[in-house]
């Protein structure tokens, strides 16, 4: 048994509380808004409903210390007993704990299948449910509420679009919060998730905002499923999604529910699979994207339709499948210019990592179509190897290389920048957040990455990665500069990042990391620098700090 000190827990639960207070600012805003804020959605039934759950929300949230905190309650040695406490704090640890044990009892063999369990990663759904648990809700109804709290900040901003902020450092806090409540766990079930994002202190000149950083009180999820078993006897499982919903397919790289970005992508549409246990399954989907807003509820538009295929095989551990097609009717924005018709092509092979083995990871994706009113032909491969070593902290070594084409005769009769999709990048390429310089578009980037475990629930990581354009006169996206003649080369710089991850438990996790990015000739050419923002040629320091808890 691990054996954690009593100033140990009372600094964890003093950064639990100092992010709450964040939180309760956050609360206050529903309740008086701050005029110079920017307006808020029409103050109808729903929002009125939305502001009267956000103080429920807060009001879960401030038991978190007590409850989440309290799977690690056994952990302490016996020297920081609680009857120092007095009888209250014993009254209150009995009550935390047998919330615990009850919550757990439901976890393992136990655990009741969400009604998205097959269209995300499994990390998404499952944790112990404790106010669930603590309401005493039965067995067919879900009741998860979660928060995650992240400060962060980076220097010389580079963005075309910053220039009005004259260069000065964008620090944020951004906060995450959801609740999902699911009906039902037979073959026919229901499942709502909402989320409210929003970001503190990003009203400066030049300050990073929009969609991705926030996104106020919206449905994220809000569908019906139907799934059945042994479908005739065939041994085959069969499941159908109709209505709202996030997705996830292979490594996330083109279509995602966002992890680390503060606002997620949805989908309104149907979904189907059929599969065979872990060993195969396939997927088909047709959607429309929703379209997010700041303040204002999203929406769709039936002048956007995405669609595609995606089967997954692993008959081989050492040699697992993903064969994928994706298309996208894209008509939605009035600007004829930026009208997309792709087709995306993919195959993905790969080995996971084991102890002691090599391990491999190759994707690519072909794209074809139309963009405005010129051909579209893109492409954007992968890889990576690796080894993990068995040693003290099972190091696992990668070599990884990323190449994303970008367009050779900027104003030619075919555009060559891949599109990413709707895909994330914070796992492989660099943090998104309000930093996030480098998109799967147009960059030709080998590094390698070094992971380690120091403790049980601890992971470490370093990285480094260069950074160039695939095509110097082509668009940088990460910051829409451009020279079209070719003069500015190529050479972006490269990045150094520390990242340092502790979960706690199911239930509470920190994260936090540091990125140093060394700024390459590009952006001291006079073509570039008359874009940029003042000092926006000079390296960035990105920092961010995080936590999540989960009820």
């Amino acid at each position: 048994m691990r054996y954690v000190s009593a100033d140990e827990k009372l600094s964890v639960i003093g950064l639990v509380h100092l992010v709450y207070l964040v939180d309760l600012v956050h609360l206050v805003s529903f309740v008086q808004p701050n005029k110079q804020d920017k307006p808020k959605k029409p103050n109808n039934g729903l929002s009125t409903l939305m502001g009267f759950f956000s103080i429920l929300l807060g009001m879960a949230m401030l038991l978190a210390n007590s409850v989440a905190l309290a799977e690690e309650s056994q952990s302490v040695s016996p020297s920081s007993s609680s009857t120092e406490k007095g009888s209250s704090y014993s009254d209150l640890s009995g009550f935390t704990d047998e919330i615990r044990k009850r919550a757990e009892a439901q976890a393992g063999k136990n655990w009741k299948e969400t009604a998205d369990a097959v269209l995300i990663l499994e990390r998404e759904t499952k944790w112990n449910r404790y106010l669930k648990t603590a309401l005493h809700l039965p067995d067919w109804v879900d009741l998860g509420i979660e928060n995650r709290t992240r400060f962060e900040s980076y220097d010389h901003p580079w963005r075309s679009t910053q220039a009005s902020g004259g260069g000065q450092t964008d620090s944020q806090a951004v906060l995450r919060s959801r609740v999902r409540v699911g009906l039902g766990n037979g073959p026919f079930r229901f499942l709502f998730e909402g989320q409210d994002s929003r970001a503190y202190w990003n009203n400066a000149p030049g300050d990073f905002v929009n969609t991705t950083t926030v996104n106020e009180w919206d449905m994220l999820q809000l569908f019906g499923s139907m799934t059945l078993d042994n479908v005739a006897g065939s041994g085959l499982r069969t499941d159908l999604h109709f209505g709202r919903m996030t997705l996830d397919f292979g490594r996330r790289r083109y279509v995602a529910r966002n992890d680390f970005r503060n606002t997620s992508n949805a989908f309104d549409g149907v979904h189907w699979q059929v599969s065979e246990g872990k060993t195969w399954r396939v997927r088909a989907f047709l959607v429309e994207p929703v379209l997010r807003n700041e303040v204002r509820l999203d929406e769709q538009s039936a002048n956007s339709v995405f669609w595609g295929t995606y089967a997954e095989s692993q008959h081989f551990p050492w040699f697992n499948v993903n064969v994928f097609y994706f298309g996208l009717n894209d008509q939605h924005t009035p600007t004829k210019i930026t009208q997309r018709t792709y087709g995306t092509y993919g195959l993905r092979l790969f080995k996971s990592p084991a102890i002691g083995e090599f391990d491999y990871e190759f994707e690519g994706a072909i794209q074809t179509g139309r963009l405005g009113n010129v051909d579209h032909f893109a492409y954007n491969p992968n890889a990576e190897a690796g080894y993990t070593f068995n040693l003290p902290w099972t190091p696992r070594l990668l070599a990884q290389y990323t190449y994303a084409s970008g367009t050779r005769t900027p104003g030619g009769s075919q555009n060559q920048d891949f599109d990413p999709l709707f895909g994330a990048r914070n796992f492989d390429l660099i943090p998104a957040g309000d930093f996030g310089p480098f998109f799967r578009s147009n960059i030709s980037s080998p590094g390698w990455r070094l992971i380690a475990h120091p403790a049980q629930d601890w992971t470490v990581q370093i990285k480094q990665r260069f950074w160039y354009l695939a095509e110097a006169r082509g668009v940088y996206s990460g910051g829409q500069l451009q020279d079209s003649t070719g003069g500015a080369g190529n050479y972006l710089g490269h990045d150094l990042q520390l990242r340092v991850q502790w979960a706690v438990s199911q239930n509470l996790d920190f994260d936090a990391g540091y990125d140093h990015w060394f700024k390459g000739s590009y952006f001291d050419s006079p073509a570039i620098i008359a874009q940029m923002p003042a000092g926006g040629n000079k390296d960035t320091d990105y920092f961010y700090f995080q936590m999540r808890v989960r009820l």
